[in-house]
């Protein structure tokens, strides 16, 4: 069989690629004599900006923050004849919040897949169990190295415990001799201690450092051997300020002569030389959160007395006299530990004899034949990752649905409509677009899930409308922060969605007081309808028509009115659609689903042919031109899309993602083709990385969204518009979501 391995790779330090490496090297075989003939490639993560001089079987190499890259692997193993992918995950290692940019490329993939786990935290934030739930769910097995951690996936993470492997961390087949080694290590006449592995604050070293002082007074011939240079992600944040630390706590303690620092990454047969010429391997480790240690595998492969603080992996590791465990920062008992094993070689010698018979059984040779088992056994089941073909429904990866950013840019005027960054700007003041946008929200908000707070806010955003609505029933639009107008009659895109607002307050009022207002405003507005001759603001006004007509389907009169709308915009349709270009105008411009949303609303109430005809071709137009490999990509405002022209890819905006998921969704209403509601999640998955730049939009720090892309990359304000487009269009998803299992 052909495996294709996804993890960090040497010469990159880091642990987990020692882990890959070790891996491949035991699954691939090379010696004609083995019974297996497997073949297999791997495609390695790179930090930052780092590049590396990778050995041969690394065919791919994917930039930890560049979301193609990851699209471009899945292209790459699904095209490489592979039978089966196995990924090291850890969270630190992919890009995106907490790692979320494997996510597409596992998506994407067509062969079965096992992912190592190698940490699983019993306390993950929303994202972070939504992340490896997601993984879990797209896993055709998952390998553990400790029984916490089965009792984890299953508990916090909701994972089958049949779909979960236990497999010992590896460790290397090498065996040293401990009088030689010390010999060649010049320490024959030593007592070695020893921590090796990243250094950084939870490693716990001072523990150790503050036990020695009373274990010397003993053994004056001790040295405490501390090897591994700093971890990168600590040396990028606070440098070699916790090595300076130590340091500095060697000195003050008069540990000189006793302590020594390695500043290495050291190659597995030197470190395996250091650990046989170990007295006591120590893990100091502050807290108990850690579900595997593969410097304590290593430890225990050796054969070495290991003396450890009970977090997860150790408490089970070192079960059944293979070790021994102190309290956590407790220097005073792990002195009388050490002075314990020292004064007893006895006992030292028991601890070395039950780690290494143990050890014998982990071996990589070993743990290798069983994820070839465990490979076979997945290729046999022919469970390929199709969990994106059967649905495209996973709330799990969508962030928690939350008004913060809306209260943070709320008043007791209404909702700001800028932002600078996550921060309101005051100094842009309103806009009727916005509180429009906001109060449709917000009913949505307390339809779908009686939200209190959504209630609140809704007089706010209502009363706003009221207040900027003129005596012909038009609408002002901008109002400053001190609450002066800025203009005397608002564009019609803002009237239109005005009336769309208020028309989904008629059909979904909270109470009568709401419902009342709403229709004095906007029946006021009811006669400059005709006069419209902005498309887009026909189409808004058309929607708004729909939401109050369901719940006044007697009113015979508007009826009129939407059908004499309805067919301007098919009119319009009708002039500038040619073979090639079905579509309302010579060019596609902004918020572009819209206008078959509106005609796909209008066929609900009016049962017209040629209604829903125009609705279905311009949207499949649109969707043949935004909705290519899997993900959307939006006609960009920076030049838009004239025919036979160049499309726009930059300064993409949340409210055309809004208009597509929204039109999808009709779609579904009015056809019950559950294929838009598939196309309707890809839509949404534009705000959260599945898009052209392959970045979120979605900030999951302020819980707003930024408004677009421009050619530099994300614009990171969140203003009311791009919050506002998001979370519509999150509700949307999760109504969608309601209809597609009431559907089944």
């Amino acid at each position: 069989m052909k495996i294709a391995f996804i993890g960090t790779y040497p010469p990159r330090e880091c642990g987990i690629g020692t882990f890959t490496n070790n891996l491949f090297n035991s699954v691939v075989k090379k010696n004609d004599k083995t019974v297996f003939a497997n073949d297999g490639f791997v495609v390695a993560l790179n930090d930052f900006n780092s590049i590396y001089d990778y050995p041969e079987e690394v065919k791919l190499t994917i930039r930890q923050e560049y979301q193609e890259d990851y699209l471009q692997a899945a292209k790459y193993i699904n095209l490489s004849g592979a039978d089966l992918c196995v990924l090291e995950h850890e969270f630190g290692i992919f890009g995106g919040q907490n790692g979320v940019y494997i996510l597409p490329l596992l998506h994407r993939l067509e062969v079965p897949l096992i992912v190592t786990l190698h940490t699983i935290l019993k306390s993950p934030s929303y994202n972070e169990k939504a992340v490896l739930q997601e993984i879990c769910k797209m896993a055709s097995k998952i390998v553990v190295m400790s029984h916490k951690a089965i009792e984890f996936l299953v508990s916090i993470y909701d994972v089958p415990q049949e779909k979960v492997a236990f497999i010992d961390h590896g460790v290397p087949d090498l065996q040293y001799d401990t009088e030689k080694s010390k010999r060649e290590l010049k320490l024959e006449h030593k007592k070695v201690l020893m921590t090796f592995g990243f250094i950084g604050r939870n490693k716990g070293i001072e523990t150790v450092i503050k036990a020695l002082p009373k274990v010397i007074e003993k053994h004056p011939d001790l040295i405490y051997m501390v090897m591994g240079k700093t971890h990168p992600n600590v040396i990028r944040h606070s440098g070699e300020e916790y090595r300076i630390f130590l340091m500095r706590l060697v000195k003050n303690l008069r540990l000189e002569k006793h302590v020594v620092f390695f500043n290495e990454f050291l190659d597995v047969r030197e470190l395996f030389k250091y650990l046989s010429a170990t007295d006591i391997y120590i893990t100091p480790y502050l807290n108990e959160a850690q579900i595997t240690s593969g410097t304590l595998s290593y430890a225990i492969g050796v054969g070495s007395a290991v003396v450890s603080t009970p977090y997860w992996h150790a408490a089970e590791l070192l079960a059944d006299g293979r070790g021994r465990l102190f309290n956590f920062n407790d220097s005073d008992e792990l002195t009388s530990i050490l002075t314990e094993l020292l004064d007893n070689p006895v006992e030292l010698n028991m601890l070395k004899k039950n780690a290494r018979v143990y050890g014998r059984k982990i071996t990589w040779p070993k743990t290798g034949e069983k994820y070839i088992s465990l490979a076979g056994h997945v290729i046999s089941q022919g469970v390929a990752n199709h969990v994106k073909k059967e649905t495209s429904f996973d709330l799990l990866i969508l962030p928690p649905f939350s008004l913060v950013h809306i209260n943070r840019l709320t008043d007791d005027t209404g909702i700001i409509q800028h932002a600078k960054f996550g921060i309101p700007n005051l100094k842009e003041g309103y806009c009727l677009d916005d509180n429009s946008r906001a109060l449709l929200m917000v009913l949505m908000a307390y339809r779908q899930m009686k939200d209190i707070r959504a209630l609140e806010l809704s007089p706010v955003y209502l009363s706003y409308i009221h207040y900027m609505q003129n005596k012909d029933g038009t609408f002002r639009n901008f109002l400053s922060f001190s609450r002066n107008y800025l203009d005397e009659i608002g564009s019609e895109d803002s009237f239109g969605r005005t009336i769309w607002a208020l028309g989904y307050l008629l059909g979904n009022a909270p109470n009568d007081a709401y419902y009342q207002i709403g229709k004095e405003i906007f029946f006021n507005a009811a006669p400059n309808f005709e006069k419209l001759n902005s498309i887009r603001s026909i189409a808004n006004t058309m929607i708004g028509i729909c939401y109050y007509l369901k719940t006044n389907l007697t009113d015979d009169s508007m009826t009129e009115r939407l059908r004499n709308m309805a067919h301007n915009l098919i009119k319009h349709f009708e002039n500038n659609a040619f073979d090639d270009w079905k579509w309302f105008e010579s060019l596609l411009a902004y918020d572009n689903g819209i206008l078959p949303l509106a005609l796909l609303h209008s066929a609900e109430i009016l049962n017209e042919d040629k209604v829903l005809e125009v609705a279905i071709k311009s949207m499949q137009f649109l969707t043949a031109h935004t909705l290519n490999d899997n993900y959307l990509s939006i006609i960009g405002n920076e030049k838009w899309y004239k025919k036979d022209g160049e499309r726009s890819n930059f300064a993409q905006q949340p409210i055309d993602a809004m208009a597509m998921v929204l039109m999808y969704y009709q779609a579904f209403i009015v056809t019950r083709d559950k294929e838009f509601l598939n196309k309707l999640y890809t839509c949404f998955l534009w705000f959260l990385g599945e898009n052209d730049l392959r970045m979120s939009l979605y900030d999951f720090e302020t819980n707003g969204c930024c408004d677009g892309f421009e050619s530099y990359g994300v614009n990171r304000n969140q203003g009311a518009e791009s919050s506002l487009a998001y979370l519509i269009s999150h509700l949307t998803v999760l109504q969608a979501y309601e209809e597609y299992h009431r559907s089944v």
